[in-house]
């Protein structure tokens, strides 16, 4: 029997998703994408600079290794590129209807379907209903004073204004994240000033970059192993990291003691002066908030035109911004590098479930769902790269795809008239939040004041190693959910 499933995000999740359903052979699959094309995050952030922090032959689907990638850290044009391409090779981007915004998602009890209404007045109905709309899809702008008063152009980094041009400019940078890491290299050259706004110090070490030359894309294609042998280094080595981040690795305490060796030199090379240096010492432990990589950070904050201010940031006035010491700060253009709405999952969409039941609602002290998958009263809906299943370190793309085979096998099992529906039991659900609270408290981001945490707890990552999770999703435990006729 053909069942309809509907797919929320068209990125990495999202389309991993649709392909793992064709793969069971489930084909009415609709996948719902706001933006104009496929791509998530790498069709949304262009900021200059921007690039992976995991190796390529990691970061992509198992499926569809990469022979030709340009660099061990792709940036992010062959990012995009690769998941379009990928996406046409495989018969996705058929599936996917563009600018369309999901504003609900209902359940209706009686016909066990669920409702997805968007923006346009479009609505379907499905039997299965996937979230992939990811952790990083909602940009933060702080809530302070005179936000939308500042003179000059403003910005988000994931909303990069390229018609802003830089060049003899002041700029102002909010954040020094993930994002910031790398955009600020990236424009250094082109200011005349930059003050770069920091919160927190972040701990960076150099990455491993290296460009492949024609000589390893003709390995690659002649001897496919060498490809396999290089993706499957980099997971072990990352899962290493990922054990220590648990606290479950013996090899935690030497391995976080040798990274912070590798930092504390690397800034001590790159950073002579003394004041400086002091204040891009991180005031957390190291694996509090995700480790980051880059070769150029430092020396670009070392330049004679940047300047780092530690003071927090009070407001933002026509000219500048404020900081709590008094100082106006001005500029030209502000750029935020302030990250993303990474607990607000599903938002800005309503869910409703059985009952009524409001998802936010049932959120509102935290995120929580059954192997980051299924939430009690929520039959037939899934979440991909939901609650807890975010990484410290390595490659999501591998969390990712577990979680579609998962949804797979069950939509699967609808399809051939076992089940209508299924939904997680209560009691499997509460004993797995407990489990995934009781081991986050041991972990490197217990106590951490970080976008990993929501309130106390902590919401987004995953306690574990990958192939741990590999493991309880590789095979569905039917026993877990109860299934409807």
């Amino acid at each position: 029997m053909s069942k309809r499933v509907v797919i929320i995000g068209a990125g990495f999740g999202g389309l991993g998703a649709a392909r793992a359903l064709l793969q069971q052979g489930i084909t009415d699959v609709t996948v719902l994408e706001r933006a104009g094309s496929v791509g998530g995050v790498w069709r949304d952030n262009t900021y200059p600079g921007a690039a992976c922090d995991v190796p390529s032959p990691l970061y992509s689907w198992s499926w569809a290794t990469n022979p030709g990638w340009g660099r061990r850290y792709s940036e992010q044009p062959e990012i995009l590129g690769y998941i379009q391409e990928t996406a046409a090779r495989e018969g996705l981007l058929d599936l996917v209807r563009t600018g369309v915004e999901v504003t609900s998602v209902t359940y209706d009890e009686q016909a066990l379907t669920w409702h997805v209404a968007a923006a346009g007045g479009e609505s379907w109905t499905a039997d299965l209903v996937v979230s992939a709309v990811g952790q990083l899809s909602n940009p933060v702008i702080p809530d302070l004073p005179g936000t939308d008063t500042f003179d000059g152009p403003a910005f988000h980094s994931a909303e990069w204004r390229h018609d802003v041009d830089l060049t003899g400019k002041r700029v102002a940078v909010v954040g020094t994240g993930a994002s910031a890491i790398q955009f600020v290299p990236g424009i250094v050259d082109r200011v005349s000033a930059m003050t770069v706004f920091q919160r927190s110090a972040p701990y960076v070490i150099p990455k491993p970059d290296q460009a492949y030359r024609p000589r390893h894309h003709r390995a690659f294609e002649r001897f496919p192993a060498l490809l396999a042998t290089e993706r499957r280094s980099w997971f072990w080595l990352t899962e290493v990291f990922n054990g220590a981040l648990a606290g479950d690795s013996p090899a935690t305490k030497p391995l976080m003691a040798a990274l912070r060796s590798v930092w504390r030199l690397g800034l001590r090379a790159q950073v002579r002066d003394a004041g400086l240096r002091a204040r891009l010492v991180p005031d957390y432990e190291l694996g509090c908030k995700r480790l980051l990589f880059s070769n150029h950070w430092y020396p670009a904050l070392a330049r004679d035109h940047v300047d780092v201010v530690t003071e927090k940031v009070t407001a933002v006035e026509p000219t500048g911004v404020r900081t709590s010491d008094g100082v106006l700060h001005e500029a030209d253009v502000l750029i935020w590098g302030t990250g993303f709405a990474a607990t607000d999952f599903l938002a800005p969409m309503t869910v409703t479930g059985v009952g009524g039941a409001d998802l936010h609602e049932r959120w509102a002290d935290g995120a929580r769902a059954h192997l980051g998958l299924a939430v009690p009263d929520f039959p037939n809906l899934f979440c991909v790269y939901g609650p807890n299943t975010n990484l410290g370190g390595s490659s999501i793309i591998n969390m990712l795809e577990a979680q579609a085979a998962y949804i797979a096998q069950v939509a699967r099992r609808i399809a051939d008239g076992d089940a209508r529906a299924v939904v997680v039991r209560r009691e499997v659900a509460q004993a797995y939040d407990t489990e995934m609270q009781s081991r986050l408290s041991t972990s490197a981001w217990a106590g951490c004041s970080s976008w990993y945490v929501d309130g106390p707890r902590i919401t987004t990552n995953w306690p574990g190693q990958v192939a741990e999770y590999q493991q309880r999703t590789a095979t569905v435990d039917w026993d877990e959910l109860e299934v409807i006729s």
